[in-house]
């Protein structure tokens, strides 16, 4: 099992087991802090009681220790890894209140020697996966599925309601995984197995919900120059907690707000010019790179960048089922794991602006959804429809051409695209909050494209669960923090960079800087038709204001022309009619309707076509694989 995740951590490599017990720890080991044989992992706690095999970092474990040395509870040290501090402070204050006080990425198995239990958990926001499940007798649990299906007792399958949602969202959320009986265990969570503890449940120790909750109940009370200096110091802090590593370190540079931000922190920090990294396009409207020169020339750091062109594409397709452990469809995955790729010939561990959108409101969809829904809220829902109609009767590349130059002075990159969006969800909205749950949908009815379909419970379609705030963009922003950003970018990052055994870490999740983030009234977010008011505030002290300020691109590729071009045999073959009727898992009609109209230019389908093309070249992968 962890010789299937040795690209996780190719630098050591371990085992604990205790046959009595009927348990069994394997880890393997990326070296970050403490280099020698004293970070080896299975560790044993300094009474024995406890065997800890752990991903991450712990970025205040000096602080910990220092707490546990005034304490007295302290043990005589053997190196200085927090692996060590964990099982520390585990020993003197217990694995919850351990739990509470770590700031940090990781996911744990910790095995309790004396009362026979198994903890699993999981960091606050999720940036370090974890799964696990009952396969009959035998309870497997690991940080990549590639793991347990190692295992002689797993027995795969196939989760139809986890492929509808796959359809839905590109991606499976939390619980869910794409197996049967084998669930991921959500952020900010523990779990706890033992001899009478078979059916266990996830118990929260963190929950962003309470988080914004309490935040937009107490806002911020200082003025607009306090909120500035106030996240100047909790950046900082992050920054430099983060920066903690016996290994090269690095930034992954994309020349936006937040990688700029995070950028320019480090290198205020920095006694040399920071290692920054960048990947370009080919096609100019998806191109960030001449940016991010721009601003790494502006710091003085010491920058990398790398190309990328159809060919480079289609050369990393084949590989992306076995990088994702599961189908994955956020096309975005190819050229982060190429920034990941290049990063890592350099150094061992990059720091990233990931998060920054959802923390401080940088989603076009936070201020576009309610600007247009404040226009055409009031219309009957025919015409609504009407209207949608309207937006979607000229081909998205035309709507570009058309309104290219006066979107670009309003903020707005790729306008036809987002019209198209935009008008294919208003036929069916009825309040703000459909208008979200379309946005962030794919296939307009994924249980129907699944032979044997359902759409099983999840947080959108449950209205009771949702964070119970009144302002319907704070609701937006909370759902993707629970739903988009532990699911999809952090599962996107983690895969990417684990790959090629490179370590990456986001200050903007940040337990502290995630509770001010959600105590700033919405003003200090949203102004002026953009988001990330107070993030720009900040980045003034660092960088010229003209070299961010553009339309948000995000971190797309040009995957319509692509599946147009270079990707169209690839994706015919795996789109082909007689095998999906042979496969047994998808209404092949549907789909070849879809990729017939995208084909002719009457629609741009590719991020829709994305998650059938995941799933059937993961599917491939699994028949080759078994």
């Amino acid at each position: 099992m962890a010789t299937r995740i040795a690209h996780r951590g190719p630098d050591d490599a371990g085992a604990w087991v205790d046959g009595a017990a009927g348990i069994a720890l394997a880890h393997r080991r990326l070296s970050i802090l403490d280099l020698s044989p004293a970070g080896h992992q299975p560790m044993a706690s300094a009474s024995g009681r406890w065997v800890l095999a752990y991903n991450g970092e712990v970025y205040n474990h000096l602080e910990l220790r220092r707490e546990l040395e005034a304490g007295g509870a302290a043990p005589a040290w053997r190196g200085h890894s927090d692996t060590e501090t964990l099982l520390a402070a585990i020993e003197a204050w217990g694995v919850e209140t351990t739990l509470k006080r770590s700031v940090g990425m990781f996911a744990l198995a910790l095995w309790d020697r004396q009362r026979r239990e198994l903890w699993l958990a999981r960091d606050r926001l999720g940036e370090k996966p974890l799964y696990y499940g009952w396969q009959g007798d035998t309870f497997l649990f690991g940080s990549e599925l590639h793991a347990l299906r190692a295992h002689p007792a797993f027995a795969g399958g196939i989760d139809r309601g986890a492929l509808a949602l796959l359809l839905r969202h590109n991606y499976v959320p939390a619980p869910y995984s794409i197996h049967p009986d084998i669930s991921k265990l959500p952020p900010g969570n523990w779990l706890r197995i033992g001899p009478d503890r078979r059916d266990a449940k996830p118990v929260a120790y963190w929950s962003l919900a309470e988080v914004a909750e309490r935040g937009m109940a107490s806002p911020f009370a200082g003025s607009e120059e306090d909120a500035v200096e106030q996240l100047a110091e909790l950046m900082g802090a992050a920054v430099r907690g983060q920066r903690v590593a016996d290994v090269p370190l690095g930034a992954l540079l994309s020349g936006g707000i937040d990688s700029t931000l995070v950028t320019a922190l480090m290198q205020a920090q920095a006694s040399q010019p920071v290692r920054t990294f960048t990947i370009g396009f080919e096609e100019g409207a998806y191109d960030e790179a001449v940016h991010a020169r721009a601003v790494a020339a502006h710091l003085g750091t010491q920058h990398t960048e790398l190309r990328l062109t159809g060919a480079d594409a289609l050369a990393l397709v084949p590989r992306l089922p076995a990088m994702y452990d599961e189908p994955f469809a956020d096309s975005s995955q190819l050229p982060t794991h190429l920034v990941m790729q290049l990063a890592r010939q350099h150094v061992t561990v990059g720091l990233s602006g990931d998060a920054g959108d959802e923390m401080f409101g940088g989603y076009n969809r936070y201020f576009l959804g309610p600007k247009a829904w404040s226009r055409i809220g009031w219309m009957p829902l025919v015409m609504r429809r009407a209207v949608g109609a309207g937006l979607t009767a000229l081909p998205a590349s035309t709507l570009n051409r058309w309104l290219g130059p006066l979107a670009r002075r309003a903020g707005i990159a790729l306008p036809g695209d987002k019209a198209h969006k935009l008008g294919a969800r208003l036929r069916h909205v009825r309040d703000p909050d459909d208008l979200y749950v379309s946005l962030v949908s794919e296939w307009p009815n994924p249980a129907g494209l699944v032979l044997g379909g359902f759409m099983p419970p999840n947080l959108l379609d449950d209205r009771s669960r949702w964070p119970r705030l009144a302002d319907p963009v704070a609701r937006m922003m909370a759902l993707d923090g629970l739903t988009y950003m532990p699911d999809d970018i952090l599962v996107k990052v983690d895969r990417a960079s684990m790959a090629v055994s490179l370590e990456t870490r986001a200050p903007f999740l940040d337990r502290d800087v995630v509770e001010f983030a959600w105590s700033l009234p919405m003003s200090m977010k949203l102004r002026d038709g953009r988001g990330k008011w107070l993030l720009r505030q900040l980045l003034d002290r660092h960088v010229p204001r003209e070299l961010v300020e553009r339309p948000k691109m995000g971190f797309g590729i040009p995957l319509d022309d692509w599946l147009r071009g270079p990707l169209r045999d690839w994706a015919e073959a795996l789109l082909d009619e007689t095998r999906l009727r042979r496969e047994g898992f998808l209404q092949p009609e549907p789909i070849r309707e879809t990729w017939k109209r995208h084909l002719a230019g009457q629609a741009s389908f590719g991020y829709r076509l994305w998650s059938v093309l995941m799933f059937q070249a993961w599917l491939e992968a699994q028949g080759a694989a078994g």
